[in-house]
């Protein structure tokens, strides 16, 4: 099994499979995240491969763009690391990563744990914080038509994970039910410091935001 090609492989078939995806959870947010998993990786005793893979594969496909299906995903995964015969410790392990990454309003209890799906987590998370996070989640307001902020509609913080789905909230209120909490979810100690630098610059924004929006700055 040559790792090399197995992530060339990887990455061609991500690339594609997300040819047409929403700007937020394309392949170049796939990318950063492979960067931030392989950055936070040089500090952490982690099997590479493993990472790596799941860090490229954890959002094959998103049950937000697949009317809510959280097996499309892992089934997308687990056909392709087959086909490249990869063992099957390794695509059971990936497979763990997909089903246990994602934030679902931070109350749903984790039922998999490991070295691995703390650093793909934390480099994934990273993406969703900070002028990057700002960005990614605008965009997804606006392909929802969401409203950009509504003063009358307070954020919801103690949601189920079938709230957190069905929300259409104004995108501002996503920052206090999400990016906000997310630098004190982070696993591991260099994904901590930059995801501290990371929120200060969001908490600027919000400032000058509110700020622009009473016409006081």
């Amino acid at each position: 099994m040559n790792h090399h090609n197995i992530i060339e492989h990887t990455i061609a078939f991500v690339k594609k499979e997300l040819e047409n995806a929403e700007g937020g959870h394309d392949w170049f947010h796939i990318e950063r995240v492979y960067k931030n998993t392989l950055l936070i990786s040089k500090t952490e005793k982690v099997d590479l491969l493993i990472v790596s893979l799941g860090a490229l594969l954890h959002d094959i496909a998103d049950s937000k763009f697949h009317n809510g299906d959280e097996t499309v995903g892992p089934r997308k995964a687990k056909a392709f690391l087959e086909k490249e015969n990869v063992s099957s410790e390794v695509i059971q392990h990936v497979i763990d990563i997909i089903e246990n990454i994602s934030f679902k309003g931070g109350n749903k209890v984790q039922k998999f744990t490991s070295k691995e799906l703390d650093v793909v987590q934390d480099a994934d998370r990273l993406d969703a914080i900070g002028a990057i996070g700002i960005a990614r989640c605008f965009n997804y307001g606006g392909f929802k038509n969401r409203k950009l902020y509504d003063p009358e509609i307070a954020p919801k913080l103690e949601m189920s994970p079938e709230e957190y789905k069905a929300s259409n909230a104004p995108t501002i209120n996503h920052f206090y039910e999400k990016l906000l909490l997310l630098k004190d979810k982070m696993n591991t100690d260099s994904g901590k410091k930059i995801a501290l630098k990371r929120h200060q610059y969001m908490t600027e924004f919000l400032t000058q935001f509110y700020g622009e929006w009473e016409g006081d700055l």
